[in-house]
């Protein structure tokens, strides 16, 4: 198979998909591993799809939003590892917004070990995850609203929901963080319902890989200056670490054997 016709089903199924990783290309084109890091070298080079650790995605494009099982797909292990590090900041008998993604999604998983949680959430599949009619100690409330293709309940019921909604922590997750636009959304009305939840939360944790640093969507949720903890993996880069430190952001970085590096 010519280089070019590698090239064009790479495009074609990070495309459909949303994302693909190395290992899965290596067995489907029967090449080796560095032939395709070259392929998706060149397609990146060419703005066709992003290169990231493992794998590739689609290229950068502010208003493109994902669907949920494609971003599912991406960098499992880092959300598992931030997923366990997070569910560790949240105590037992408390008040807990989750938002929608897949990073947040994982995190409530994680949560199913916290006692005594009341959680908010305008996440359909974290409602339906969490909520369990044979655990009494756990209350599970669901906003209304429009269903996004990330699976998020956005809009005006959801935002008037929680206009009167008060909760200890907030668990967001977003597209995309950078120095200058904060946290963004390529979702209109989903960044304004992701106002209302920082709005209704004491403390805002947010919870993003490192891919999701430099990268900006069409609409800015917040600024860096509104989070409280920001829980990485540890491929997060020393330039950007710094950078979150310098917005007095704590930063906790999920470690593989279950520990956690934290720091301003």
């Amino acid at each position: 198979m010519l280089a070019r016709q590698r090239q064009e089903l790479i495009a074609r199924a990070v495309e459909e998909h949303g994302g693909i990783r190395v290992s899965e290309l290596v067995t489907e084109l029967n090449v080796s591993d560095m032939t395709i890091r070259r392929d998706i070298e060149t397609l990146a080079r060419r703005g066709v799809v992003r290169k990231v650790h493992g794998g590739a995605t689609r290229a950068d494009r502010s208003a493109d939003e994902p669907g949920f099982t494609a971003k599912s797909e991406m960098h499992q292990g880092a959300k598992t590892e931030i997923a366990r590090t997070t569910a560790g900041l949240i105590s037992p008998g408390s008040s807990v917004a989750v938002s929608a993604g897949t990073t947040a999604y994982a995190v409530a998983q994680a949560l199913r070990e916290v006692a005594r949680l009341t959680v908010v959430t305008n996440s359909p599949r974290v409602a339906d995850l969490l909520f369990d009619p044979q655990e009494k100690d756990r209350l599970v409330v669901l906003t209304g609203g429009v269903r996004t293709p990330s699976d998020a309940l956005v809009g005006p019921v959801a935002n008037e929901m929680l206009r009167t909604v008060h909760v200890d922590t907030l668990i967001l997750g977003v597209h995309g963080i950078d120095l200058d636009a904060g946290l963004t959304t390529p979702n209109l009305q989903e960044a304004q319902t992701n106002r209302a939840l920082i709005h209704a939360a004491k403390r805002v944790v947010v919870v993003a890989d490192h891919s999701k640093w430099g990268i900006v969507g069409l609409s800015t949720i917040a600024t860096l200056d509104a989070v409280d903890t920001l829980v990485t993996d540890a491929q997060l880069d020393e330039d950007a670490r710094r950078a979150i430190g310098r917005h007095q952001v704590n930063l906790v970085v999920a470690a593989r054997d279950d520990s956690s590096v934290q720091g301003s």
